[in-house]
């Protein structure tokens, strides 16, 4: 399969997971509204107060939109998100009309960003899993550098690659099989869902295949470098967006990275 067969089988299993999405929407709403900001303690570190400095942010592969409006909350004067599967945005949607935010929302392969969007983003923010979900990644750098203003802003927060490596279920550090490794090339494919993310019953019957893609650290830097950004600051944190290891004692956890923040610029000159 070709990187757009990838892609479009990724949205239909999308279309899986969407339909736990569409549950939590009002407990969302009530979320956000009450100044919600859905992010680590990393995150806000970097991105701090918006209102300082971003009209408008972009979030790629926002899914059901609670980072992004989380982006208005943190004070962007505009939000925009990006996202490849429509039940998705149109929760995310749902969301920013009852909060009365102005956002905008366009369904495409983030590959195919819409060029109205072309040097509009102070900020663009992407990440809490989605660089997996990427089958060519000089391509999506070439998408940021055009998005962004000169000068403007990309702040990168996802999963350490290293976490591909370890069996999620065991009490310490195992390798998931004898045979991964950090350097995988070629795609993956898979059926369903972890049950810690969506619960069983709420699983489809006949489940669409998913591909995924291990990439290392240095992949994503040095895409983003061809395609013309700086680096301003790489690093690698303890903490976890989700509980990808649920019998592992945290104080395990903690002795190696599980997430990365990458801080970059599209240079003005």
């Amino acid at each position: 399969m070709n990187t757009h067969e990838m892609h479009a089988s990724n949205a239909r299993a999308w279309d899986e997971a969407a339909a736990h999405y569409e549950t939590e929407t009002q407990a969302d709403i009530e979320f956000l509204r009450a100044g919600g900001k859905n992010f680590c303690a990393p995150e806000l570190a970097y991105l701090g107060d918006l209102a300082q400095w971003c009209g408008r942010a972009i979030h790629l592969q926002c899914a059901g939109g609670r980072d992004t409006l989380s982006l208005w909350n943190l004070g962007a004067q505009t939000v925009v998100g990006v996202d490849i599967n429509a039940r998705m945005l149109a929760c995310a949607a749902a969301k920013a009309q009852a909060l009365g935010v102005p956002a905008q929302w366009y369904c495409s392969d983030v590959l195919n960003t819409s060029h109205d969007l072309d040097a509009t983003a102070d900020l663009v923010y992407t990440g809490r899993g989605a660089l997996c979900w990427l089958m060519d990644l000089n391509a999506w750098a070439q998408v940021i550098a055009r998005l962004l203003k000169p000068g403007g802003k990309l702040y990168v927060f996802d999963g350490h690659p290293l976490d591909w490596l370890w069996d999620g279920a065991s009490t310490h550090y195992r390798f998931e099989a004898d045979t991964v490794s950090y350097f995988q090339r070629e795609p993956v494919s898979s059926l369903g869902w972890a049950v810690g993310y969506i619960p069983v019953e709420k699983q489809a019957k006949q489940p669409e295949a998913k591909w995924e893609r291990q990439w290392t650290l240095g992949d994503i830097v040095n895409a983003l470098l061809a395609a013309g950004l700086r680096l301003l600051r790489l690093e690698e944190h303890p903490d976890r967006y989700w509980d990808i290891f649920p019998n592992m004692p945290p104080e395990l956890q903690d002795r190696l990275p599980h997430t990365f923040s990458l801080w970059m610029d599209k240079p003005a000159g």
